[in-house]
């Protein structure tokens, strides 16, 4: 494993280890391509989230258009709580 995958499913499991204190659950796939599956569970609306590399540091990234800084992962989880949390 590079140190690229290595630095990105290190950043995934954080933010993993966040999600459920705002109520969301998260499982990595992906294999030596982590990603990071994250659902709401009273919605069953999910994502994926992606760790890559920007000039300002690693960012997360879903869809639609989701983006929060690796710094800061309570407020990354609170955005997306925000993404999958309406009905």
């Amino acid at each position: 494993m590079s140190a690229y995958t290595r630095e990105r499913r290190s950043l995934l499991q954080d933010l993993a280890e966040a999600l459920p204190r705002h109520g969301l659950e998260s499982r990595m796939v992906g294999g030596d391509d982590p990603m990071l599956r994250v659902w709401h569970p009273d919605t069953d609306k999910q994502t994926l989230v992606f760790a890559t590399p920007s000039r300002e540091g690693w960012l997360f990234l879903w869809a639609p258009g989701g983006r929060g800084d690796a710094n800061d992962l309570e407020r990354t989880a609170r955005g997306l709580k925000e993404a999958l949390g309406s009905a």
